[in-house]
């Protein structure tokens, strides 16, 4: 079976070839700068090799989710599993040599580092029974095995580092051959970057990172300078899977491209300079108010979370019990609830337990106050309770009905800070900081009040504003309501 495929041509025509089988056992390693045409060697590689090889993507940009169709990869968007999804996924694609592109443009830096660290961890531990040959190729790596710490979290940074590690230095043995390519070679680390055996340096500008290609290439370093007149597309390549010496190779044509690729000039319109004021500012305040979102769609079966809800709520609740006495009348027993739930709401930490845990409390607390423990059922406690946190009974009983009505659109486990913001909002107060809105989600983690607003935003629930000083107002467009500026 012949293992080797083109990749380009020399100066003189001459075609290049990269043996896939040499490649298994000794890796390697792509640098050049944005624009040098990295992606499309790498693009070139596994178009080639599609039909030879397993191949598995690590894909921060999202650019080679095209592979897709005309190869067969499937496609995992790394922003709709859960960790323990991941990982299990990982487990079938070495167990069924599936090849596929973990798409990770749907995350922030450190959710990108993280789920690609429980994936490639998990491709390295699977049973020996499914150490089957396969390319893994991540690009930009140096996100992924960084040469110092930076501004994302040490234990993140230290699990993506230590999969990376394992994947150049041990995973030879499982049949992972690793394929990295980096901007900057100053910013990978090196233990990483030292385990490839071939090489394909693309154009880069900075000394250092010309220097150390240069050696890595064993080159002398007043030859270093060349790696500056690369032309795009064009690398030198070095290794036992390419050649003993180093070649000069322009990388040859391709049947998919990025979904991001821009191409050719476009001129601006030609418009008048009043002209494009108008258009730009026609509207403006009328398109940044969304309408209304539509009515929810019919509530689906129960899962599993909410059933055990639902029998923990029954079995706080004493056999056979019936109301504690004479009946209340109904604004009393209403004013009790509210003073219970207001009870609980204002105690440290209650957003931060279960709901189940805090229907338990409630009902406990209702018979203390000689009311019955089903006084609310569970969807009513968990709307109720988020009311009481936000504050809404300082409202006016027209503006409390109006922001209820919005609530309705909104699940129940995002209530609270929705009503939060609403409430703020309808109050003209200071727009709520991360840090009440992470207390009222029940959470410590400001990316998920990021996600979370971005959430509320794009449903059209709400209009974020930050001007140029950091100051932060929401618009409720449903509302015609607006926080102050904080």
């Amino acid at each position: 079976m012949n293992t080797a495929i083109q990749i380009g041509a020399d100066p003189a025509g001459a075609a290049v070839s990269f043996d896939i089988e040499e490649l298994l056992a000794t890796r390697l390693l792509v640098q050049g700068n944005s624009g040098s045409g990295k992606s499309h060697l790498l693009r070139r590689l596994l178009e080639e090799s599609a039909a030879l090889v397993q191949q598995v993507v690590v894909d921060p940009e999202g650019d080679f989710v095209t592979l897709a169709g005309p190869f067969g990869h499937v496609v995992v968007d790394g922003a709709a599993y859960a960790d323990r999804e991941i990982v299990t996924l990982a487990e079938r694609i070495r167990r069924h040599r599936a090849s596929v592109v973990l798409a990770l443009d749907g995350l922030e830096i450190e959710q990108q580092m993280r789920c690609a660290a429980l994936f490639l961890s998990a491709l390295f531990d699977a049973p020996r029974e499914h150490w089957f040959p396969a390319l893994v190729v991540v690009d930009e790596a140096q996100m992924f095995a960084p040469a110092a710490a930076g501004e994302v979290n040490e234990e993140v940074r230290r699990m993506s580092l230590a999969a990376m590690t394992n994947l150049m230095c041990r995973g030879r043995k499982r049949g992972l051959a690793g394929i990295i390519a980096t901007q900057r070679l100053a910013k990978l680390a090196k233990n990483v970057a030292a385990e490839a055996s071939n090489f394909l340096m693309g154009r880069t500008f900075l000394d250092i990172d010309m220097i150390r290609a240069a050696d890595l290439l064993g080159m002398e370093r007043r030859q270093a300078e060349q790696i500056r007149d690369l032309e795009r597309g064009s690398f030198l390549a070095l290794g036992p899977a390419i050649s003993r010496r180093p070649v000069h190779v322009r990388i040859g044509a391709v049947r998919t491209s990025a979904r991001t690729v821009m191409s050719g000039l476009m001129p601006p319109p030609s418009s008048s300079a009043g002209e494009m004021e108008e258009l730009l500012h026609a509207e403006l305040a009328e398109a940044t108010r969304q309408a209304p979102p539509p009515p929810p769609p019919p509530a689906p079966a129960a899962s599993q979370e909410e059933l055990e809800e639902r029998i923990t709520a029954f079995a706080a609740q004493p056999a056979g019990e019936g109301p504690a006495g004479p009946q209340l009348p109904d604004e009393e027993r209403e004013g009790l609830i509210d003073a219970i739930l207001a009870e609980i709401a204002a105690e440290e930490g209650s957003t931060f337990l279960a709901a189940a845990d805090l229907y338990r409390d409630f009902t406990v607390r209702c018979r203390m106050r000689g009311l019955p423990a089903a006084s609310l059922d569970m969807t009513a406690f968990r709307r109720r309770f988020a009311a009481a946190f936000a504050g809404l009974g300082d409202l006016e009983p027209g503006l409390r009905a109006e922001v209820a009505d919005l609530a309705r659109a909104v699940p129940e486990d995002l209530l609270t800070p929705f009503l939060t913001i609403l409430k703020a909002a309808a109050m003209e107060e200071p727009c709520p900081d991360d840090e009440l809105l992470a207390r009222a989600y029940g959470t410590s983690s400001p990316g998920r009040i990021r996600r979370l607003l971005d959430h509320f935003e794009r449903t059209g629930l709400i209009v974020v504003r930050t001007d140029f000083g950091g100051r932060r107002t929401i618009a409720v467009p449903a509302l015609n309501a607006s926080t102050a500026a904080v």
